[in-house]
């Protein structure tokens, strides 16, 4: 093993050499430079930090969206012998100071003035900080602001030297990285990964999936202070040799997957959803001949599927129906050379994942947390099972604890928890078993399942243990519904509160001869609420009477990242949505809980 992923790295930009690195668009015109200049710039970036007075082992704070600036200040940064410590850009200024603090970064990177004045609300509060460089703009009278390019420049004075004996004092075990959990449940944890996760991990991604090559094409667009979108964006192609292009922004997604044409792309639930709703509008505008010739192309691409996951031949026919349907499908969703396309971070529903298995599009899940380096399990074209995360990465164990607890264990765990010795002995035990707080099952192959998150399940008054996450996605498959969040925690009955996906319930409202047209007036429509009230019986009609949805209230608008529902991954915040959305819920229930108990 390497002594460190910048060893990884710097080998495979002398092997790539004048192969594309990374590529950005500036005003409509790709942009690019070679592996070779990635190297240069990593090296005199990380030049700039030793000069600026980075001491070993030093944090860097990183606020800012994908582009080419971020990714070699973080792997400068390490080959300063520094750590990164990566913010969300939807932090406030308070969030931003919590992190910058608990890590005492002496330096920040910041993507604009607008990141930058979260670290100047709050400067008083970070006494550690010296520097921060600015990726845009400039800030006029501010001592301690330097612009991207003059760290550069400071770089370049610096010999080269100075920066190999800090790697050279790099080994495996070194603290690499630090990835901050969302907040969901508290304040974010510092998540301490050492080289050895970073380059294990990558490595074991590689070798499960065979066929990964030094040309695959990349594109990078969700947060990076994730560790699934650095692994995507930073480690695996580090590893690899591929080429990562940044989408311009996640709104212009469906543009950049169509330009870019990835072979490798990973999106998380939410993304693949609305994905599927676009599809799934634009194929209701079809005339009537070309929806028959999709609805059975669907049924041979479905059965398909399912055969492949028993390594059987496909269907009679399959190939015409490649050629009418999926081909084309494949070529105006960008995935036309795709050959992995990837979900996860989250639950998905059953039924997305049969929508795009139909379309000759299968999405393979995987399952992992900050903790574990991202990946524990992965699905792969040669073996995999619908509705399942997969099997373990090479060198890796998983078992299944009690209560149902996923537990793993391998060179992919992390170090622990900075600064939080209690957290750490509570999620890694004496032998070094990883606590994922999230319940599964194993199956005769290996395969796992997952069934819930310990601290989402509800467990109604009646003392029925109910998994909302499946509920939730059984929800959003009703036609209409973008999003859902089940209620009942310590409650006599489950309610759920949802939301409207804008251009579906329109179409819905068209068909079912409801008058509102906008999502805020559908939501207090009694024609579109019968309809949604149908699709929501049919679902109850197959659970068990405790975990049917009795009630439901359709709020006005989505749940979003930037309104606090959402984390920069699109999980839900349960305690916020409760929170704000109180009064709501509690008119779902009697004042004098006369209502019968779930379950009786």
């Amino acid at each position: 093993m390497e002594k460190s992923i910048l060893h990884v790295f710097f080998n495979t930009a002398a092997r790539r050499g004048n192969a594309d690195g990374l590529r950005w668009k500036v005003e409509g015109r790709w942009q690019s430079f070679s592996w070779t200049e990635y190297a240069r710039r990593v090296r005199v970036v990380g030049r700039g930090l030793v000069k600026l007075g980075l001491p070993k082992g030093g944090a860097v704070a990183i606020i800012g969206y994908n582009r080419w600036e971020w990714l070699v200040a973080d792997l400068a940064t390490m080959a300063a012998g520094g750590v990164p410590a990566p913010i969300y850009t939807t932090c406030t200024s308070e969030q931003v100071a919590y992190v910058t603090g608990h890590c005492e970064a002496t330096i920040a990177f910041a993507e604009n003035v607008s990141q930058l004045r979260k670290f100047q609300e709050r400067r008083h509060e970070l006494p550690n900080l010296k520097w921060i460089v600015l990726f845009d703009g400039t800030a006029e009278g501010a001592a301690d602001v330097i612009t991207f390019d003059a760290l550069m420049k400071m770089g370049e004075e610096l010999p080269q030297s100075a920066l190999d004996e800090r790697l050279e004092a790099l080994d495996p075990n070194t603290l690499a990285t630090l990835i901050y959990t969302s907040g969901t449940t508290g304040p974010p944890k510092g998540v301490m990964l050492s080289h050895k996760n970073l380059i294990f991990t990558a490595r074991s991604v590689i070798d499960a999936l065979s066929n990964i090559t030094d040309n695959e094409q990349f594109i990078s667009y969700l947060p990076l202070s994730h560790i699934a979108e650095q692994m995507m964006s930073i480690h695996l192609p580090v590893t690899a040799g591929g080429t990562v292009s940044f989408a311009e922004s996640l709104e212009k997604l469906a543009d950049g997957l169509r330009e870019i044409r990835p072979t490798v792309f990973v999106g998380v639930p939410r993304v693949w959803e609305k994905i599927q709703a676009k599809m799934v509008e634009a194929g209701a505008s079809n005339p009537p001949l070309k929806k028959k010739i999709a609805a059975w192309a669907r049924g041979v691409g479905l059965e398909a599927g399912k055969r492949a996951q028993h390594h059987q031949a496909p269907p009679m026919f399959y190939r015409l129906a490649d050629k009418l349907v999926f081909s084309k499908v494949r070529e105006k969703l960008g995935l036309d050379r795709c050959k992995l396309a990837v979900t996860s971070s989250a639950p998905i529903a059953r039924t997305t994942l049969e929508f795009f298995l139909s379309l000759g599009v299968p999405l393979f899940e995987l399952y992992g947390m900050s903790e574990s380096t991202g990946p524990t399990t992965q699905s792969k074209p040669e073996s995999w099972k619908l509705a399942t995360v997969g099997t373990p990465l090479p060198g890796t164990q998983l078992k299944i604890a009690e209560g149902g607890e996923i537990c793993m264990k391998g060179d992919h765990v992390f170090m622990g928890y900075l600064k939080n010795e209690e957290a750490t002995r509570e999620t890694l035990d004496a032998d070094g078993w990883l606590h994922s707080g999230d319940v599964g099952e194993i199956d005769a192959q290996g395969f796992l399942r997952i069934t819930d998150r310990m601290k989402d399940l509800i467990i109604t008054a009646g003392g029925k243990n109910v998994a909302p996450q499946n509920l939730e996605a059984l929800l959003k498959s009703v036609p209409g519904i973008a999003q859902a969040a089940v209620i009942g925690d310590r409650r006599p009955y489950l309610t759920a509160l949802l939301t409207l996906d804008p251009d579906a319930a329109k179409r819905v409202a068209e068909q079912c001869g409801a008058r509102g047209r906008t999502t805020a007036e559908l939501a207090q429509e009694t024609t579109f609420l019968a309809h949604l009230q149908k699709g929501v019986d049919g679902i109850n009609s197959g659970l068990a009477r405790y975990e049917t949805i009795k009630k439901f209230v359709v709020l006005p608008a989505e749940f979003t990242v930037d309104s606090g529902e959402l984390t920069p991954t699109m999980k839900l915040k349960r305690k916020i949505v409760n929170t704000r959305y109180s009064a709501q819920v509690e008119g779902m229930y009697p004042a004098d809980g006369a209502e019968q108990r779930a379950g009786a």
